[in-house]
């Protein structure tokens, strides 16, 4: 059965994904990705003006998948705001390992590489990072209202600052090649909401 056009773009930014979460945005060429794909070379121009655009689709084709699967764990039924952030924390710490992170790492990896390299893939960037902290925000809020966590900061705060240290402490895992940070910023995030 031949592969439909969004199939084929799909699968273009999908085996990018999975390439550039390991090696960053400028050591992957595109062959390698079209190859990893299984896609003809000609077919790249088909689907992205230019490697910018097709690393800005790349970033957001990561965040809506990312912010979906966000979405059912802060909604899962008949649990509080704080054991629905709990599990989201958890999921983070579970999908970063030392040797092969998973989900989290493509903005772990390409944050600063490209936040140089392309304005369009900056805001992409910026776009979904700032999602991922308007809906930590709206749980705290929730979670304030509902009784299950306290915090000694705004809501908006609270989640910038979780947000901000779970990304550096990602980071660390990478350069330390231990999983210590993540210990570190579990602990401090259930001081930070009084649980």
């Amino acid at each position: 059965m031949p592969r439909v056009q969004g199939d084929t773009r799909r699968s273009i930014l999908n085996a990018a994904q999975r390439i550039m979460a390991r090696k960053g945005f400028s050591a992957v060429g595109i062959n390698e990705v079209l190859s990893a794909a299984g896609v003809p070379k000609g077919s790249f121009y088909h689907f992205f003006g230019s490697k910018d655009a097709f690393g800005e689709a790349m970033i957001r084709a990561y965040f809506t998948d990312y912010l979906a699967d966000m979405d059912r764990t802060l909604a899962e039924p008949d649990l509080t705001s704080a054991q629905r952030l709990t599990n989201y924390w958890q999921n983070w710490y579970e999908t970063q390992s030392v040797d092969e992170c998973q989900g989290k790492c493509l903005v772990v990896k390409l944050g600063a590489e490209v936040s140089d390299l392309s304005e369009v893939m900056r805001i992409a960037l910026k776009e979904g990072t700032t999602a991922v902290i308007d809906r930590l925000e709206r749980t705290i809020a929730a979670g304030l209202e509902d009784g299950s966590l306290t915090t000694d900061a705004s809501a908006r705060d609270t989640a910038q600052a979780l947000y901000d240290m779970w990304l550096g402490a990602s980071v660390l895992v990478k350069i330390h090649r231990h999983l210590g940070p993540l210990d570190t910023t579990m602990t401090v995030t259930r001081q930070l909401l009084h649980l």
